[in-house]
């Protein structure tokens, strides 16, 4: 089981030390007590079930392919993890700002995006989601900085002005038993790691897949905690502690028998040109860190845009080509 960590004590010795432990050895835990009203998790969970139930042609309608900004509807098997298929079907909702005139490489990441005419409230929910959910990713990041020696603001700048943040609402199809013709494989989402700075993941009750790396090459599985969130780190808190904290690669298996299921990750980032601050450790800390990752295939990059601009052109090559992007 993934580690706990209680919102409601991070600013005690105690709350800190559990969060920095956590993130320091798995990267991943459950946050309880975050204040996040129950009321909205279930209009958010209630509106994504809406939007999946829509007609096809309702949700092609506002189909990714159609901007050049990676946002809008993914139909099943539309993403790729690793060259390899998934099987998932999700709207990409991001900050809503104008598109850049002239745009070029990360910038084209800055756009309005794709809301469906036949469900008017996902808009409404989504952008009550988003101001709570960034106040929680804010808060929880100080707290974060605290703990590793630093002042809480140090990551304040990155975010004070036009935070490229990503929401995802996901829908995984049930599975019956013995299906799997059309399938390539159990992928639901293949093994990768964030590239932003932290992840607040709404997973729906009952739902199961979601496993998480261990330091051993283990796969665990994290199964939702009522009333919880799962937190894990990404690349640019990696960056910023040399390794200290260390982003994990974790996959959703889609296994025969599985029932359908609603996920919901807020990706929590900072400004497309920000470049993370590197953070000076304590020494007790500094000589545990494992330097940032070293892996020609995905490399690091410390300001966000480049980083997350990897991701979405490899992640969705059809809107790339479409729209002529390289990676």
């Amino acid at each position: 089981m993934l580690p706990v960590v209680d919102f409601g004590e991070l600013t005690s010795a105690r709350g800190r030390l559990a969060l920095r432990r956590a993130t320091h050895e798995l990267g991943f835990f459950y946050l309880t007590d975050h204040g996040v009203p129950r009321a909205l998790i279930d209009e958010v969970l209630g509106v994504a079930h809406r939007f999946f139930a829509l007609p096809v042609e309702e949700k092609m309608s506002i189909e990714m392919l159609g901007s050049p900004h990676f946002r809008g509807y993914t139909r099943l098997g539309g993403e790729l993890t690793e060259g390899r298929t998934d099987w998932r079907e999700q709207i990409d909702i991001g900050p809503e700002r104008a598109a850049i005139p002239g745009a070029v490489g990360f910038w084209n990441l800055q756009g309005p995006n794709r809301w469906p005419r036949a469900l008017p409230e996902l808009r409404a929910t989504i952008i009550r989601w988003d101001a709570e959910l960034s106040r929680l990713g804010l808060e929880l990041l100080r707290e974060w900085a605290v703990s590793l020696g630093a002042s809480a603001d140090v990551f304040d700048p990155a975010f004070a002005t036009d935070p490229a943040t990503l929401i995802k609402v996901v829908r995984y199809p049930g599975r019956r038993v013995g299906e799997g013709a059309e399938r390539e494989s159990d992928q639901g989402v293949g093994a990768h790691k964030d590239s932003g700075v932290l992840t607040l993941l709404l997973v729906e009750p009952g739902s199961s897949g979601l496993q998480v790396e261990g330091r051993a090459g283990d796969w665990i599985d994290a199964p939702p905690l009522p009333g919880a969130f799962i937190v894990n780190i990404g690349e640019l808190l990696e960056v910023a502690t040399a390794g200290y904290l260390r982003a994990t690669r974790h996959r959703v298996l889609s296994l025969p028998g599985s029932p359908e299921r609603i996920s919901v990750p807020y990706f929590f980032n900072p400004a497309l040109d920000a470049v993370v601050p590197v953070l000076t450790l304590p020494a007790e800390l500094a000589g545990r860190a494992r330097g940032v990752s070293a892996d020609p295939g995905n490399p690091i990059f410390d300001t966000y845009g480049a980083n997350a601009w990897k991701s979405r052109v490899r992640a969705h090559p059809d809107v790339a080509a479409r729209w002529g992007y390289t990676s």
